[in-house]
């Protein structure tokens, strides 16, 4: 049970910080240059849309797989080392800036996109890409210390 608690850990980082990556790194620049406003926007709309339902699955499963393992491999909180405290801190942090982004931002993209209102999208959009860098960022930081472990503290 807990290779199965590890494997889905470690698939659902991948899925959102692989997710957030691909959509930072090579949709954005991509469906910046080559579409219009009118075309990017509902695009993108349609994209975080699906990328979102994953996410929800990520901010679901990390926690209670990491708190599952923690518990069934260690006597106490105390007992574990210094590189998950800190993941776990950084993951707490994640999925507050998401849950900002998804019922702000987000909510007001979709609104704006059905009014056809492309600047206002364009605005909202643009929080989403403040809070996904945030994210990504923070998603790799964490990434990074959960596989070097306690050989980085």
């Amino acid at each position: 049970m807990i290779a199965f608690a590890k494997i889905m850990h470690i698939l659902a980082a991948t899925l959102w910080v692989g997710g957030m990556f691909f959509a930072y790194v090579a949709l954005r620049p991509a469906a910046s240059a080559t579409l219009e406003p009118s075309q990017r926007l509902p695009l993108w709309g349609k994209t975080l849309a699906k990328f979102f339902t994953w996410v929800w699955v990520a901010i679901i499963m990390l926690p209670v797989t990491g708190f599952w393992m923690v518990f069934n491999l260690f006597p106490d909180m105390l007992s574990i080392g210094l590189h998950v405290h800190i993941m776990t801190l950084l993951g707490i942090l994640m999925i507050l800036v998401f849950l900002a982004v998804f019922f702000v931002p987000y909510i007001q993209l979709r609104l704006a996109l059905m009014d056809e209102d492309y600047k206002k999208a364009a605005k909202h959009l643009n929080w989403i890409r403040i809070g996904v860098l945030i994210n990504l960022i923070l998603g790799l930081i964490t990434m990074a210390i959960g596989s070097g472990g306690r050989y980085l503290f």
